[in-house]
């Protein structure tokens, strides 16, 4: 009923309904498979001694299929920048102990994809994500608001079926 209400009062044209999603990159791979004789009974296996650590990757896609440079969470909090070397161009490197989205550093998520969105209040766009308390946060909805962000978050518990980043990308 929200994104009927919504989109009935803004008529958003497909390129400015957008998604949001975070997932947890780990920096050392598992392998998946291992290729062995049959009837052998101890394969090796090349596997890392690092245990890693897990990067919080935030993802932006629209409904035409268009990308925002994405947003890397390091659990750091000092050289960030020499962490994002091999990114995507103009992706937005962050950090704080965790390494998780927090409520601090979600305006900051917001400003990045105003920036090249190019939206505002005269030309607003819909940003669909979970409602995760880092995003329902009083300075999150003020920023987007100002930064003609209109922002929608999916019922709890149901991202896994309805987030389009989950299910489809």
């Amino acid at each position: 009923n929200n994104l009927r209400d919504i989109y009935t009062k803004r008529r958003y044209a497909p390129d400015k309904i957008w998604n949001f999603d975070e997932t947890g990159i780990t920096n050392v791979q598992a392998p998946t498979r291992v290729v062995a004789e049959t009837g052998r009974k101890q394969v090796g296996q090349v596997t890392s001694l690092e245990r890693g650590i897990l990067v919080t990757m935030g993802a932006f896609i629209n409904a035409i299929g268009n990308t925002v440079p994405p947003v890397f969470v390091f659990p750091r909090t000092r050289t960030l920048q020499d962490l994002g070397h091999g990114a995507p161009a103009g992706s937005l490197i962050l950090g704080n102990k965790s390494g998780w989205m927090t409520a601090d550093i979600f305006p900051l998520v917001l400003e990045h994809f105003q920036q090249h969105t190019n939206c505002s209040p005269e030309n607003p766009v819909l940003l669909i994500l979970d409602n995760h308390g880092s995003h329902c946060t009083l300075d999150a909805i003020v920023k987007a608001r100002d930064l003609g962000i209109d922002m929608l978050s999916y019922p709890p518990h149901t991202s896994h079926r309805l987030q389009v980043l989950d299910v489809t990308v």
